[in-house]
């Protein structure tokens, strides 16, 4: 009793045996390797139960911080590139022409939009979305569980390549 099919890695009771268990790759003896099988794809359905809320704080504290971090550093180049380009001195020009009054210059506008009055804002700006993301993530966590307590969660369906 042997049997002429060949053996496919991965199924049991089916292990190559004598020279060919040595050699990888060779079927039953000094031939040309053996065809490797299709791979195979496992698929499974997965249910996500219920999130951690200390772990999306943490995420999402992470992520707004880094949010943060992207909107001053946008905010600052984006500053100096108007301002490379004379769009705070054009404008301001004109602005302070049309609010021009009896008695004098009107409203600065370059000196209302200097980088540090700018930069002040984008930080103010920047933390308060910190504060609000990290808040609105976590009470979202919260949310979640409860809704996934009544209909189940959200399911997934992962497949991992052999």
């Amino acid at each position: 009793g042997t049997s002429a099919q060949p053996a496919v890695p991965g199924q049991p009771g089916q292990q190559p045996h004598g020279a060919a268990a040595r050699r990888p790759g060779t079927g039953t003896g000094g031939g040309a390797p053996a065809a490797r099988p299709a791979p195979r794809t496992r698929k499974a359905r997965l249910r996500v139960a219920k999130l951690d809320p200390w772990s999306v704080m943490k995420v999402s504290f992470l992520l707004a911080i880094a949010l943060g971090i992207c909107t001053v550093v946008a905010a600052s180049v984006l500053w100096m590139v108007m301002d490379a380009m004379g769009v705070f001195s054009a404008v301001g020009g004109t602005i302070s022409e049309a609010t021009e009054g009896q008695q004098g210059g009107g409203f600065d506008l370059e000196s209302f939009l200097s980088l540090p009055h700018v930069m002040t804002f984008t930080s103010v700006i920047a933390v308060i979305n910190v504060v609000l993301a990290t808040a609105l993530a976590t009470l979202g966590a919260f949310i979640y569980n409860l809704s996934a307590g009544f209909v189940g969660g959200v399911e997934l369906t992962l497949a991992e390549d052999e």
